[in-house]
C-alpha cells in the first residue's frame, strides 16, 4: 500500500493526529497535512481512493507540472567535438565562446559540459578519444592481403597492404607492398607523409621486428633505418605497446575500413603487378576519404583540410634515400665484402666490425655512428673497389702480413707455390688485394699438407690457371697426385652391353 493511500486511510479513521500518523508512516506531519489538503482540493475521499490504483490516486492528487518552454539554446556538440581536436582548445574556452554568442540563452558551464559528455557517450569508444590536429600519424599493416599474379608463370604472390591514419581527421592512406620488410615499412611511411603533404609531430607504429631492434613495453629500441627516418623528417616515433591495440585505435579502425571499402571491392579483379594494384587502391582511396561521417559533419577530406593540414610541418626538401644495413668485419686487406664485391676502408680499421649502409647507388661504411668510407655500389663479384687514401704509404695492410712475408712462406713450401704467390701479387691493381687468395692457399696447405699444395700449384701453372679456386679444385679432385706428363686416360669406344645397340641395328 502506498503512503498516500495509507495516509488517507488513517485520516479517515479520525483517531490519530497528523503527528501520530506521520510517526507511524515515517513521514513528517507537514507531509500528512499536504496529502490531506491535496485530497480535499481534488475531491478525493477514502471511499473514492479505494477505487483508484496507486498511480491514478497519485495523479489525481499531484497534477504533472506544466513544462516551461526552455529559454536556453542547445550547444552544437559535433562542433565542440571537432574543435577540441585543435591544439590548446578546451571546454572552458568553447563555453565562453558559446556564452558570448548566445548571451542569456546560454547554459551555465556545468550544464554545457554535461550536455557535451552525454552526447559524446553516444559515439564509438575509439571516437571518444581526443586527438590534436597534426599530432599523430598511426601506421600498421592490414591482416588481409591482395593476390598478385605473375603473367609469365601464373604464380600468385600475396601483396601486403599498408594503412596510415591521421588522429584528428581520420584522413586515411593505403598502399600495397611486396612484403613487410624494414625497407617496405620505410617506403610506405614516406609515401604516407607525401600523401598528406606534411609531417605530424608523432609517428605511432606497432613494434614489428622489421622496425624495432629490441621491442619492449617501456623502452623499445628502433632499428637504424627507423632512426634515420625519424631524424630526416624530424618526426618523433612513439611505438604502441606490444599486444595493446588500444594504443593505436585509429589505425585499427582504419585497417577495417580499408579492408571493407577498398580490398572487398577489389576482390573480383585480377592484378598482374604492384603498380596496377596501387593505382586501383588510390582511386578507391579518394572515395573513402570523401565518404560522409555517420555522426559528425563532413568527411575525412574536409576534416583534414580544416584540422590537420594547417597544423602539419612542411616536408624536407629532399626525399630520404631508403637504405638497408648489414654488419661486416674488415679483413687484413682492409676491405669489407658485400654480395661478393670488396670495398676498401682505412687500413687502421683492420679487424674492426663495421656497419654497411646500402642504398640503390651507394655503399657507406659506418664505424659506430661515423662514416669512414663511401663507394659507388658495384655488383661485379670477386672484384675490388679500392680508394688509394685507404692504403698505407708502404702498401702494408697489416704488420703481420706483407708481400715479402707471403712470398717467403711460398718459397718454404716450394718453387711452384712461391710462383703462385707472386702471380697473386703481380696480377692485382694493388698487392694487398692478393692477400685474401694467399690466406686461402695457407688454409689449403694446412688441410692437405705442403707436398700436395706444391703439386697442385705446379699443375695449376701447367694449365695456366694459378688462381685459388683452380688450386682448391685440383686438391679436392686429387689431380695433384697424378703425374703431370701422364695424360688423362680416355675411353676409345663404348663398352659392350646387351642394352647398347650397335650400328648394325639400323640396317
Amino acid at each position: 500500500m502506498s503512503k498516500i493511500r495509507h495516509t488517507l486511510q488513517l485520516l479517515h479513521g479520525g483517531t490519530l493526529s497528523t503527528r501520530q500518523i506521520g510517526a507511524a508512516l515515517g513521514i513528517s506531519k507537514s507531509t500528512v497535512s499536504e496529502i490531506a489538503s491535496y485530497a480535499r482540493v481534488a475531491g478525493v475521499d477514502w471511499a473514492l481512493a479505494q477505487t483508484l490504483s496507486d498511480e491514478a490516486l497519485q495523479a489525481r492528487l499531484y497534477k504533472p507540472p506544466v513544462p516551461r518552454e526552455s529559454r536556453h539554446l542547445e550547444p552544437d556538440c559535433a562542433h565542440i567535438h571537432r574543435e577540441l581536436r585543435r591544439p590548446g582548445v578546451t571546454l572552458q574556452l568553447l563555453w565562453e565562446e558559446y556564452q558570448q554568442q548566445h548571451g542569456g540563452q546560454a547554459y551555465k558551464y556545468s550544464a554545457f559540459c554535461e550536455k557535451y559528455k552525454a552526447w559524446a557517450r553516444g559515439l564509438k569508444r575509439s571516437m571518444r578519444q581526443t586527438h590534436e590536429a597534426g599530432d599523430k600519424l598511426f601506421v600498421d599493416y592490414a591482416g588481409q592481403t591482395a593476390p598478385i599474379v605473375d603473367a609469365s608463370t601464373g604464380e600468385i604472390s600475396q601483396a601486403q597492404v599498408f594503412v596510415a591514419v591521421l588522429g584528428a581527421s581520420n584522413y586515411t592512406y593505403a598502399c600495397a607492398t611486396a612484403s613487410q620488410k624494414a625497407t617496405d615499412w620505410a617506403a610506405s611511411i614516406i609515401s604516407a607523409l607525401e600523401f598528406i603533404g606534411g609531417v605530424p609531430r608523432l609517428l605511432v607504429p606497432d613494434q614489428p621486428r622489421a622496425l624495432m631492434a629490441r621491442p619492449d613495453r617501456y623502452e623499445p629500441t628502433a632499428h637504424r633505418l627507423l632512426e634515420e627516418l625519424s631524424a630526416h623528417y624530424c618526426l618523433a616515433v612513439m611505438p604502441a605497446r606490444p599486444a595493446k591495440p588500444r594504443d593505436k585505435p585509429k589505425v585499427e579502425v582504419g585497417v577495417q575500413v580499408v579492408e571493407r571499402w577498398i580490398l572487398a571491392r577489389l576482390r573480383h579483379q585480377t592484378f598482374f603487378s604492384l603498380a596496377a594494384l596501387n593505382r586501383a587502391i588510390a582511386t578507391l582511396l579518394v572515395d573513402l576519404n570523401q565518404r560522409p561521417f555517420k555522426k559528425l559533419p563532413g568527411n575525412r577530406a574536409s576534416a583534414f583540410a580544416e584540422l590537420d593540414r594547417p597544423a602539419l610541418r612542411p616536408l624536407p626538401a629532399a626525399r630520404m634515400a631508403i637504405a638497408r644495413f648489414k654488419p661486416a668485419r674488415v679483413n687484413i686487406d682492409y676491405h669489407v665484402e658485400l654480395d661478393g664485391h670488396y670495398y676498401s676502408v682505412p687500413h687502421a680499421l683492420v679487424g674492426e666490425v663495421m656497419e654497411l649502409r646500402i642504398t640503390a647507388t651507394t655503399v657507406e661504411v659506418l664505424h659506430g655512428n661515423k662514416r669512414v668510407a663511401a663507394h659507388t655500389l658495384n655488383g661485379r663479384k670477386g672484384a675490388h673497389t679500392t680508394t688509394p687514401e685507404h692504403m698505407p704509404a708502404s702498401h702494408r695492410a697489416h704488420l703481420q702480413w706483407t708481400p715479402a712475408k707471403l712470398i717467403a712462406w711460398g718459397e718454404r713450401i716450394g718453387a711452384a707455390t712461391a710462383a703462385v704467390v707472386r702471380w697473386q701479387m703481380e696480377h692485382r691493381a694493388h698487392p694487398e688485394q692478393g692477400y685474401r687468395s694467399c690466406l686461402g692457399l695457407m688454409r689449403l696447405g694446412r688441410e692437405y699438407g705442403a707436398d700436395r699444395l706444391e703439386a697442385a700449384c705446379a699443375r695449376a701453372q701447367s694449365i695456366r690457371s694459378p688462381s685459388y679456386k683452380s688450386i682448391a679444385s685440383i686438391l679436392s679432385c686429387g689431380l695433384d697426385q697424378r703425374p703431370l706428363e701422364a695424360p688423362i686416360p680416355m675411353q676409345a669406344s663404348l663398352p659392350l652391353h646387351e642394352n647398347v645397340r650397335g650400328s648394325g641395328y639400323y640396317h
